[in-house]
């Protein structure tokens, strides 16, 4: 993708993302989702959470060293939707400003191109709104070109990801699967 469509595929994955958190009812916040260790709180937390980096690491250049543990534990206190907003706004803002995809951050796993790391982004937040969807009862179709994109993300270092721990192992999708199933699948969930 180019700068243009690494910037819209990220600002629509994001606000995605967003339509789901502002469905999610009072009641549903300790409900389980698909990743097994998170609720919905959780999972919200953590999407909150890595937009909350993205300024730090893109606009001031800090390391995962500088930032520390100023995101640990929740970070959603009483209005989890306004906190997950702020963050949002401030992480698209940073991907956006003239330059930032040409620079360089400091991931836990190294460093790497802005521009690879708002894709990485892009694609976690379009998985994530199929976990928050599924766990809240919203609607689990997403647009098709974002799965698209995220798959594209994804698949050349997916059988890492298998191994991190961090994810269950692939599942076979089904003959002539979309995207959206690929992709799900791809990092081991059942749709």
């Amino acid at each position: 993708m180019n700068k243009d469509e690494i910037l819209r595929t990220h600002g629509e994955a994001i606000e995605l993302f967003g339509t789901r958190v502002h469905a999610v009812r009072d009641d549903q916040w300790d409900a389980p989702t698909p990743c097994t260790q998170w609720s919905v709180r959780d999972l919200v937390n953590h999407l909150t959470v890595e937009q909350l980096w993205v300024p730090r690491l893109v606009r001031d250049g800090a390391t995962v060293a500088d930032v520390g543990a100023d995101f640990d534990g929740d970070r959603l206190g009483e209005d989890p939707a306004a906190v997950w907003d702020r963050a949002a706004v401030a992480a698209v803002a940073a991907f956006s400003e003239p330059g930032a995809l040409d620079r360089t951050v400091h991931l836990s796993y190294g460093t790497s191109g802005a521009a690879a790391y708002c894709t990485q982004m892009m694609a976690d937040a379009v998985v994530h709104a199929w976990d928050l969807s599924r766990a809240v009862g919203a609607e689990e179709r997403l647009p098709g070109h974002l799965a698209t994109a995220a798959l594209r993300e994804v698949e050349p270092y997916a059988a890492e990801l298998g191994g991190s721990g961090l994810f269950a192992e692939p599942v076979e999708p089904p003959a002539g699967a979309d995207d959206l199933t690929r992709l799900l699948c791809l990092l081991g969930r059942r749709p």
